[in-house]
């Protein structure tokens, strides 16, 4: 279908000559604002088409009443919000599209009302909850597409869809198994399932499906063999059962007159490699076997285009990554690779080219074999040949070294960069990224979310990585660096995989998946040395080096140093990637230490100035409260504390905003703030995701008023997070940034609610409220006489530092400098 379309139909047909609009398309117009309730107004229009524009807010209400509606498409917007449940209303609807939007909370049950609705597409939002029962009034339904959401619960039983025909559920966050009732469904046609969870599951019953021409089963953890039915699938076109536990051998699929593409990677298939695969000249079929342990005497030693065999066979040196590549001449200490681009020189590197046009299953080597990638990858109803695997930005770029990031290789499923030859040791990987595909500006090609997973030797490095994101933007370079990376084969991989994650068609169908700029692999050890002199000259250099750092690090560890210029540019954090449990621990590892300085130390102290940027992590992000210039000592015949403000916006509790009144209780509320900025990523003060919501704390109300706490979360944790200890981290952020002082938790409370053992809503606040305090309340929060306090420091606050110093520990100690 066209991207871009501006027409409006007429028919003038109706009594009298008169004319009404029955058709409004407007497809790729970038029309920014809302969707106008206006629209209501037009007695007849069947068909509203508003793709790929760049509408905020909701569908108006007013289209409720649209009786004669049939077509909705608002594909590739900005809207946002839960689904309207008044859609229900529009019976007339065959087809409903509310694909790349920001539409969140649950799937409304009075869809279930939309008894013509024939297409039903809910992917790349941020839906969540189990899908309604209502949905299975749907009988009439053909097309059903709940991709890319954060739903939970198994996949629901089909039976009641049985006139479906294309079946769409990638990383949705729905569980397997596949239920058994997908084999009734006899006029199926699509069925594309990826990224399930769960362990062990069956390969279902599909011999009934013969109508079939795509079948996908991805990533769903299947294990056992390959079915013998599959070749009897006489419509089958595209075949992928990627990254499974398959095992045994491949059944004959050469009767499939039609297939175009087989993709079999990531599996443990053995026995032979088929003949008619190796024999194969169909350049039209595509086939990868990468990932898996066929024989290695059935192994082809020549390099199909068309064939990919990379990592495909078992062999005792596990090193050998495939047959076509030449013996190693001698060993190389680094690789620089310009993906997607010329051969280039940046300082005293240079980076090989690398212009190859890819394909959906290729491998491809470098011309000394020192180097090369693998890649995997299509996308079902648009033609390999209109998919480009790699893509240049024709805008101007400003960043530095711009030539590693003017190209950039991508693929659709799965990206393997390989360096080889390389001498055993540790090495530094340095990764370069670009977003140099979706824009940054009031258009639907800034819509676009790229989210895919980055493993170095097979390790899972990072999750759901979003370059724009993670560069502040598009255009903005990003270098993730992996230090002391173990070669022991001589072999370094670097894999990159989409795991169903983001939007699949902003701005155009296939932009989505790994985008990867420039690789470099350089080893840590130093070149090696010649003669006994030197060698003793170093070694003692370095045990002179040893032993210099050790003592400074005891010194530095007892408090008798303290360089805070070191850490502040430290601080510019290196970025941790911090997944949930760690959050967590983070998280109770600060209330424990505040409850140690209010309730258990010797010297009680108020610390007045907690916020992200004094809260260190060490070496294990082991959280230790840090720069305690601002406490103030417990005084403890008074219950409170007058005295001048100093602390940092944002962070600061208001009774002592506004009037100076400092408890232990401000640094509760600071807490509070804090505890709301691990669970979201975000900072208090430079996060305004609406124009009505002043900051971080702010948004956080509006959504507990709506209920929709979950939407807090930090995206980039994707599913991989404990739903229940992030709602339980949010609740308790608010209760600590109550207004009133007095309905704050102490922090012992805090550490027991976060570690489950008091519930939140059985909470009872008991405070010993005094007389002043009272008075303080009874006034509205106002003293008689105060007179407006300065701002001893005006930070804006950051992300936490990954150092350590004389700082409080979790585990109540607290070090004697502090």
């Amino acid at each position: 279908m066209p991207v871009y379309n501006n027409s409006i139909n007429c028919n003038c047909s109706f009594p009298g000559n008169v004319c009404h609009v029955e058709s409004l398309r407007l497809k790729g117009q970038d029309l920014d604002g809302v969707l106008p309730r206006s629209l209501a107004k037009l007695p007849y229009i069947k068909i509203i088409d508003l793709a790929r524009n760049y509408l905020s807010g909701t569908i108006p209400r007013e289209w409720a009443s649209m009786t004669t509606l049939e077509y909705l498409s608002v594909f590739v917007n900005n809207l946002s919000g839960g689904i309207p449940t008044y859609l229900g209303n529009i019976t007339s609807l065959v087809y409903l599209s509310l694909e790349s939007n920001m539409f969140s909370g649950i799937v409304p049950p009075e869809l279930g009302k939309l008894e013509n609705l024939a297409t039903l597409i809910l992917n790349a939002n941020n839906l969540s909850g189990k899908l309604p029962m209502e949905l299975n009034n749907l009988s009439n339904l053909k097309e059903l597409r709940l991709s890319s959401n954060n739903f939970t619960g198994k996949i629901p039983s089909l039976e009641s869809w049985s006139q479906l025909e294309e079946l769409e559920i990638h990383a949705s966050g729905l569980e397997g198994p596949i239920p058994e009732s997908v084999s009734f469904l006899s006029n199926l046609t699509e069925l594309r399932i990826s990224d399930l969870s769960g362990e062990g599951l069956k390969f279902p019953n599909l011999s009934r499906l013969t109508n079939m021409k795509t079948l996908m089963l991805r990533s769903c953890n299947i294990t056992g063999k390959i079915p013998d039915y599959i070749s009897n699938l006489s419509n089958l076109k595209h075949l992928d059962l990627s990254f499974n536990n398959l095992n045994g051998e491949i059944p004959d699929l050469s009767g499939l007159k039609s297939i175009e593409k087989i993709y079999l990677t990531g599996n443990s298939l053995n026995g032979s490699v088929p003949t008619w695969m190796i024999t194969n000249k169909d350049v039209d079929l595509s086939i990868d076997l990468s990932y898996n342990n066929f024989r290695e005497n059935t192994v082809p030693s020549g390099c199909d285009r068309s064939l990919n065999l990379y990592r495909s066979y078992s062999t005792g040196n596990n090193s050998e990554l495939a047959k076509c590549l030449r013996p190693c001449i001698q060993n190389i200490s680094s690789v620089h690779i310009n993906c997607g681009g010329p051969r280039v020189t940046i300082g005293k590197k240079t980076y090989e080219a690398d212009e190859d046009p890819g394909g959906p299953a290729i491998f491809v080597r470098s011309n000394e074999d020192y180097w090369g990638y693998s890649s995997t990858g299509s996308i079902w109803k648009v033609k390999d040949n209109l998919i480009k695997h790699v893509t240049t930005n024709l805008t101007l770029l400003t960043m530095k070294d711009v030539k590693l990031y003017t190209n950039a290789r991508k693929s659709l499923l799965s990206l393997t960069y390989f360096g080889r030859c390389l001498q055993n040791g540790k090495y530094t990987v340095k990764l370069h990224f670009a977003e140099i595909v979706f824009r940054d500006n009031r258009s639907y090609h800034s819509l676009g979310r790229r989210s895919f997973d980055i493993y170095v030797q097979g390790i899972n490095q990072v999750k759901n990585f979003d370059i724009k994101n993670e560069a502040g933007g598009v255009d903005k370079p990003r270098i993730k660096i992996i230090k002391n990376v173990c070669v022991t084969n001589g072999t370094l991989e670097i894999r990159f995989h989409y795991a169903g994650k983001g939007t699949t068609a902003t701005p155009q169908k296939g932009d989505f998946g790994p985008l990867i700029s420039a690789i470099s692999m350089e080893s840590e050890s130093k070149a090696p040395t010649h003669g006994k002199i030197f060698a003793y000259a170093a070694g003692a250099m370095a045990a002179l080096l040893c032993l210099s750092l050790i003592v400074l690090g005891i010194a530095w560890k007892r408090g008798y140093i303290w360089d805070k210029n070191s850490r502040e540019k430290e601080q510019y954090n290196y970025k941790l990637e911090i997944e949930w449990p760690t959050r967590q621990r983070i998280c109770v590892g600060i209330a424990k230490g505040l409850a140690f300085l209010h309730e258990e130390s010797v010297l009680r102290m108020v610390h007045r100035d907690i916020k992200a940027t004094n809260i260190l992590l060490d070496d294990d992000l082991t959280p230790k409260i840090s720069d305690f210039g601002l406490a103030r000592l417990d005084e403890e015949e008074n219950t409170h504390i007058m005295t001048r403000v100093a602390g940092t916006i944002g962070y600061m509790a208001p009774e002592y905003v506004l009037y100076g009144y400092l408890t232990y209780k401000a640094d509760v509320y600071s807490f509070g703030v804090l505890a709301l900025e691990i669970v979201t990523g975000k900072n208090n003060m430079k996060y305004t995701p609406h124009d009505d919501c002043f900051c971080l704390l702010d948004w956080a109300v509006v959504l507990k008023k709506k209920g929709r706490l979950i939407d807090l979360v930090d995206p980039r944790l994707g599913s991989e997070f404990n739903k229940k200890e992030a709602l339980r981290m949010i609740e308790i952020a608010l209760l600590c940034t109550n207004e009133s002082p007095a309905l704050r938790p102490i922090m012992s409370e805090v550490v027991n609610m976060l570690e489950g053992r008091t519930k939140i809503e059985e909470l009872n606040v008991n405070v010993n409220t005094s007389e002043e305090e009272n008075r303080f309340q009874a006034l509205g929060g106002k003293f008689e006489g105060m007179q407006s306090h300065e701002f001893d420091r005006t930070d804006i606050p950051i992300n936490p530092a990954s150092s350590s110093s004389n700082d409080l520990y979790p585990n109540s100690q607290i070090s004697q400098k502090s």
